[in-house]
């Protein structure tokens, strides 16, 4: 032990992450849909909330239970935030807001100001996250910017539906959580 102690090499300080040049789109919507749809994920991008309600009721199946976390989705059962979460292990689609979106990696920020019972996003079949056009950055190190100084009881980057693949590469979607993710980005949302 003291030959390797005595042939370390010197310390090194740690790079500033200031001097990072990080990437950076022409187009960081076009960029977040490409992502998006290569990991299994949808975009649609819509007018007004009304549409988003008469998608979730035309695309999935009648007598199903569809949950909101938003206050302004019309047809669809708002969530009382009081709610037991073991009441919610019927729910065939959750739409929930998010916070913001990151073109790199389509990752979406989720915090308990959108969901307020934690496990609402992973426990449905299909998940709808809305957003605003504008809340979108570039790459995660400006995300990290975005929320390194709040205070969250609760947050989570979501990007895509869930999958797993085993050795034999088989690919199986809704493994530990939603089989579909369609992102809405809508202006009828106010931009944060």
């Amino acid at each position: 032990m003291a030959a390797v102690k005595k042939n370390q090499p010197p310390l090194e300080d740690l790079p500033s992450l200031q001097e990072i040049d990080a990437i950076r789109f022409g187009d960081p919507q076009a960029q977040f849909k490409k992502v998006l749809e290569s990991i299994g994920g949808q975009l649609m991008v819509t007018g007004d909330l009304q549409e988003i309600s008469d998608y979730v009721t035309s695309h999935f199946k009648d007598g199903h239970k569809y949950i909101s976390s938003m206050d302004a989705l019309p047809g669809i059962e708002k969530l009382n935030s009081a709610e037991d979460a073991h009441k919610l292990e019927d729910v065939e689609v959750a739409i929930i807001e998010g916070a913001f979106a990151v073109a790199e990696n389509a990752a979406i920020w989720v915090t308990e100001a959108a969901v307020k019972t934690r496990v609402l996003p992973f426990i449905c079949q299909h998940l709808v996250v809305v957003l605003h056009p504008k809340d979108m950055v570039h790459n995660m190190h400006e995300a990290y910017n975005k929320i390194a100084d709040a205070g969250y009881g609760f947050g989570v980057f979501i990007a895509g539906p869930s999958k797993t693949a085993d050795i034999e590469q088989s690919l199986v979607l809704g493994a530990h959580g939603p089989k579909s993710m369609t992102v809405f980005l809508t202006e009828a949302l106010a931009a944060k």
